[in-house]
């Protein structure tokens, strides 16, 4: 797990570029509450990532990183509401879904590794 910055994280890179794609999905969302809420857990995502990264303790990171994980959750739900809403296609819906539980597995794989190589005492 060498970096030089959280910018060199591929989990932060597919964080925001799944941000961006909720917004864009959700640009037109009848719904302002909804848009509103799914937009906040979408950039929580990396967001959580850089601060924990930028923390600069192991223990720190390893709990934004929770964080980060959970707010992929919280997504997924409201990705699912969406799509029963009728706000999104079923198609988006699956697509996004995919992509969030992939960055939440890459979350809990640099959570484990960050772990690993500093446990706790």
């Amino acid at each position: 797990m060498a970096y030089q910055s959280f910018e060199d994280l591929e989990v932060w890179q597919r964080g925001c570029r799944l941000a961006v794609d909720v917004f864009k999905a959700f640009d037109r969302c009848k719904s302002a509450g909804l848009k509103s809420q799914v937009e906040r857990s979408a950039l929580s995502i990396p967001s959580n990532i850089a601060e924990g990264a930028e923390r600069g303790g192991a223990k720190e990171f390893g709990q934004f990183l929770k964080i980060a994980k959970g707010s992929s959750g919280e997504l997924r739900t409201q990705l699912y509401i969406a799509g029963r809403l009728n706000y999104l296609a079923s198609t988006q819906v699956r697509s996004l879904v995919n992509e969030a539980r992939e960055v939440s597995a890459m979350t809990e794989g640099l959570r484990k590794s960050i772990i690993r190589k500093n446990p706790i005492k």
